[in-house]
């Protein structure tokens, strides 16, 4: 947010240099980016007076006198075509510096010599609107008072400060000069003085004219008023500086005014040519699918339902909340317009300006969010402004359609008790009640209770003590909070905890299995679901969306690891790293009920990429995993999770529950990424997903470490023919629920031929078998294998090759 210092002092009487304001406005909760003095770089330019001017025969040049007061008299040669006798003009001295790095040096021109330079304003950084004459060619010529060797800048307001404040999402209320300069009112503790906003309409009314809004979920609040004989001209000088100061070029005085609004009151203004409407009614509306409108910058769009638009009863006229339409906007001809003033939903303008790409200053406003307050205000503004610069007669056709907005701020009460609780430390009574007013809140005390209603600009304000304490504290000053216990506290030696323990072993587990951990951000966005081709009824899709994003593409919290996991698969197979694995161990977020937090469950990631990779080396990594914590993971497969390949993907078992899947990434999902074609390593894109508390729900809590068995293990190896459906995680099952005995299972060969037949493969196991408390012998051993393979030819008609 840019905030002109003198633009600043209109509404607050500052008594601080703009440094100590710069300190002031950190202290309480405002980053300024960058405090800027308009004519940085300008040093050892003073008012000079020409008293001669001689030219020099043959050239261009002439020869001046000038006097520079307490500086003495210099002579200047300069090529200016405007110089005259008498004239006041900018001299730079010897040693000056100009924008842009210029140093100014005494020497000769042509062999003359020269003791400085004349300057015209663009040599100074300025322009037509910063100061009348900057842009003429030639010298800038100063006002007949102004006094020879004064500093320049006071004379040219090359002295202005301005602030570029970062105003954060939960403040929209602070994207306008005014909206920092009640923060400044309120940190100086000084009276905040209400721009005009008084207007006389007249009796005229337009026949017919009228306003509907048809859709009040995406529009709550649309002001309009008509304004008639119009008179285009240019704005007065302080109107185009201050716009000039905010990166503004001045068009014409009812165009400076919509501009202004924003830039002082921060509610976007447009105002439509009557004489350009087809009839004489104005829609609030969503678009009809198919419908188009070409904006004022000659762009013309493909609309959709999800477009909010206005329209004229025939046709869209503007993009809501974005930009207005050519065949409305403001001409010379212009005689007759109707201002628009309006709250719109900020996620339907983010959606708009992101599907479209179209963006504009009021766009960014309206996705942070405008207050109907704001938009009240902002209209009665523009109107008086209209009446101040005699550009037009306010009428009486004034429309305000409401869908129940509120005209009174939110009404709480909050405890003194519970604040200073909040905060851990006393802040005085009185000192709460003089802050929360100088911050415009209304507020009486009975007891030790607060009542108390937040300004109506101030939507950021939940009901309780919590903002409360936010708002004093950042007056009172952070650096009045002294480092204390909480009431429950108590000091301990320190250490882990054991779920903390449990995921450092985790990540060891994880580590030893090649893997690098990563840490993403919590946030992403619908489309990074859509890449994994969720249906839209998973329950993935039910997700906790962020209210006042900072980017759209940060507009929901993760419901899965696997997008942010493939995201950087993708940067890296973007920038020639061929292979790798990844892990993160991190929450994921699922809704709860209305008004409740969401829940938060801890997740392990995996993530490989290469041409090495495979499925059973993800396999072998899960299972390492479990065998960390005394855990046996089995497998089936899965073939209905979108983002995995169906044959190429499976669940993971923990006594019978599922607690994860891992798998291949499906071939739809891999094409999409957009991969260059000689990555091969790209088709080799391997995702897991495990819900940490389910798989520690099954661990010991802690392990009991037993002597190795002193008596030794029998080993046997079984060639078995199955059906080619058959899997080997079914295989394994089996055998390991047919003999308690089986301590491994290995699969250590698979065989397809003619001698097996078609339809069937071969499949070999190394079984192995131990007993604790006697060595097994033969015919035992071979009662545990007639059991197993009885099992499986009845469980999965497999038969001993």
């Amino acid at each position: 947010m840019i905030a002109p210092f003198s633009w600043l002092k209109e509404y607050v009487d500052i008594d601080v240099s703009a440094k100590e304001l710069e300190e002031k406005l950190f202290g309480c909760g405002f980053e300024v980016e960058e405090l800027k003095q308009l004519g940085k770089g300008v040093s050892n330019v003073v008012v000079g007076r020409v008293d001669s001017c001689e030219p020099v025969e043959g050239t261009h040049l002439f020869i001046c006198q000038v006097d520079c007061g307490a500086y003495g008299s210099r002579q200047i040669v300069t090529g200016a075509p405007n110089v005259y006798a008498g004239m006041l003009t900018p001299a730079a001295l010897d040693g000056a510096t100009l924008p842009g790095g210029i140093t100014i040096k005494a020497k000769p021109l042509h062999g003359i010599p020269s003791e400085g330079m004349l300057c015209s304003g663009e040599e100074l950084g300025l322009n037509e609107d910063l100061f009348p004459g900057a842009e003429t060619y030639g010298l800038l010529d100063l006002p007949k008072d102004a006094v020879p060797g004064e500093d320049i800048k006071p004379l040219t307001g090359l002295d202005e400060y301005i602030f570029d404040i970062s105003v954060t999402a939960n403040r929209p209320d602070c994207q306008s000069v005014f909206g920092i300069a009640r923060e400044v009112a309120a940190v100086l503790n000084k009276p905040l003085k209400m721009p005009a906003t008084d207007y006389h309409p007249s009796d005229f009314t337009y026949p017919g004219l009228k306003v509907t809004v048809e859709a009040p979920d995406l529009c709550p609040r649309y002001l309009a008023h008509g304004v008639r004989n119009i008179t285009p001209g240019e704005s007065p000088r302080w109107m185009k500086r201050r716009l000039a100061l905010c990166g503004l070029r001045s068009i014409s005085n009812v165009v400076d005014i919509t501009n202004y609004v924003l830039l002082e009151i921060g509610q976007p203004m447009h105002a439509f040519d009557l004489d350009q409407l087809q009839n004489t009614e104005i829609i609030v509306r969503r678009a009809a699918e198919g419908e188009t409108i070409q904006t004022l910058d000659e762009k013309e769009f493909k609309l959709t339902p999800d477009n909010l638009v206005i329209c004229d009863g025939n046709r869209p006229v503007a993009l809501a909340g974005i930009m207005g339409g050519l065949n409305s906007g403001i001409t010379d001809n212009s005689r007759q317009l109707l201002f628009e003033a309006a709250k719109f939903a900020r996620d339907s303008i983010r959606r708009t300006s992101r599907s479209l790409g179209q963006s504009s200053d009021s766009s960014a406003r309206f996705e942070k969010g405008i207050s109907e307050y704001t938009t009240e205000l902002g209209m009665a503004r523009a109107l008086h402004l209209i009446e101040e610069l005699g550009c037009g007669e306010v009428t009486a056709s004034a429309f305000d359609e409401s869908a129940g907005a509120s005209r009174e701020g939110k009404r709480f009460t909050a405890r003194v008790s519970k604040i200073n609780d909040i905060l851990g430390i006393q802040v005085p009574t009185e000192e709460m009640i003089r802050i929360l007013r100088s911050l415009q809140f209304d507020v009486t005390l009975e007891g030790e209770i607060l009542d108390v209603t937040a300004p109506r600009y101030r939507e950021d304000i939940e009901v309780g003590e919590p903002d409360l304490a936010e708002e004093i504290i950042r007056e009172y000053g952070y650096d009045h909070v002294v480092p204390t216990f909480l009431a429950a506290a108590a000091v301990t030696g320190g250490g882990k905890t054991p779920d903390q323990l449990r995921q450092d072993k985790v990540k060891r587990a994880i580590c030893a299995q090649g893997y690098s951990e990563v840490s993403t951000l919590a946030f992403y966005a619908d489309e990074d679901l859509d890449t994994l081709r969720l249906p839209a009824d998973a329950k993935e899709r039910q997700v906790v969306r962020i209210l006042n994003p900072i980017t759209e593409k940060l507009s929901i919290m993760r419901p899965l690891l696997a997008p942010s996991l493939l995201k950087i698969v993708v940067e890296n197979i973007k920038r020639g790293n061929a292979e790798g694995r990844i892990f993160e161990l991190s929450n994921i977020y699922r809704p709860t009920e209305a008004g409740k937090l969401p829940e938060e469950r801890l997740h392990l990631g995996l993530a490989s990429f290469g041409p090495e990779e495979d499925f059973f080396a993800m396999k072998g990594s899960v299972e390492a995993l479990g065998e960390a914590f005394g855990l046996h993971f089995e497998v089936e497969r899965a073939t209905d999770v979108s983002e995995l390949h169906p044959g190429i993907a499976a669940w993971i078992l923990c006594e019978g529950e599922r607690i994860g899947v891992f798998g291949k990434l499906a071939n739809e999902v891999t094409s999409s990424l957009k991969l260059h074609k000689d990555a091969k390593s790209h088709h080799n894109i391997f995702l897991g997903e495990i819900d940490y508390r389910k798989m520690m729900s099954h661990a010991a809590a802690s392990f009991r470490y037993q002597p190795i068995s002193v008596f030794p293990p029998v080993l046997r190896d079984l060639a078995l023919t199955v059906k080619e459906e058959v899997t080997c995680g079914e295989m394994i099952s089996e055998i390991r629920r047919a003999c308690k005995q089986i301590t491994d299972v290995e699969l250590f060969d698979i065989y397809r031929g003619e001698q097996i037949g078609e339809g069937q493969k071969s499949m070999a196991f190394k079984l192995r078998f131990e007993c604790e408390d006697h060595a097994l012998q033969p015919e035992e051993v071979d009662k545990f294998v007639k059991k197993i393979l009885g099992n499986l030819k009845y469980k999965l008609g497999a038969d001993i090759r």
